[in-house]
């Protein structure tokens, strides 16, 4: 049984509270490891040059301008999101790279992009922030072409390991003071850490991917011992 996320609204005003100190406060918390990790999404969902690409609750668009250094000129990369007041910053920061991406607000529940119109969909940090995730998974994969791919970074468990607390210790304690620090509002990331305790990963995940009949065949891998994954699922 798929889970019911946050109200939209909630969410909407929490990243836009934050939205100006968003990028910093997620370099330091994830000590810069955030940046690698997008890469390695776009690294595993095969992405060439001349594809189509549409990255989900973009935020500030740095997964979807990494798509774009792959994808190239020839391709398009169309990053999305309901936070008007996150999706500002992304298209002068595409711009001082150099690189041309079609910024667009959009819900991912409520995709105005045609069937079949992508070769990859991607979501960072979003699908457990939403309020009905089936639906979503469902609209993103509506989207993409027969045999294309939803990718999907998304937080984890605490590893059931002498790592756990030491873990646990960081995402409850730590994390929402350096994000209180460097934004000002500390309430945001208490809540973005509790949504992360409580949303399923790993297979628990996968499960829930196949629960919604829109996927051949689903995968992941785990990323600072299960701190994030990485989900790669082929569509039908």
């Amino acid at each position: 049984m798929m889970i019911e996320g946050p109200k939209p609204e909630k969410i909407k005003t929490i990243f836009a509270e934050v939205a100006n100190g968003y990028d910093k406060a997620n370099d330091v918390m994830t000590f810069g490891l955030a940046r690698l990790w997008r890469k390695d999404v776009v690294r595993w969902s095969g992405a060439k040059p001349g594809d189509h690409i549409l990255d989900c609750a973009t935020g500030t668009g740095d997964l979807a301008i990494e798509f774009k250094k792959t994808v190239g000129e020839l391709g398009h990369v169309i990053g999305s999101d309901f936070c008007e007041d996150m999706l500002r910053l992304a298209p002068p920061k595409a711009k001082n790279a150099g690189l041309e991406v079609q910024f667009q607000l959009a819900d991912a529940m409520e995709l105005p992009f045609a069937d079949c119109q992508f070769d990859v969909v991607s979501i960072a940090y979003g699908i457990r922030n939403v309020q009905d995730p089936e639906r979503a998974l469902r609209e993103m994969a509506r989207t993409v072409k027969a045999g294309g791919y939803v990718m999907i970074l998304e937080t984890g468990e605490a590893p059931d390991n002498l790592l756990k607390y030491a873990f646990e210790f960081y995402l409850k304690k730590v994390m929402p003071r350096l994000g209180g620090w460097i934004t000002g509002k500390r309430f945001a990331y208490e809540y973005l850490n509790q949504s992360s305790r409580q949303f399923p990963s790993g297979q628990k995940f996968v499960d829930m991917l196949a629960q919604t009949g829109a996927f051949e065949r689903c995968e992941f891998r785990t990323l600072m011992g299960g701190a994030s994954y990485i989900y790669k699922c082929k569509v039908i």
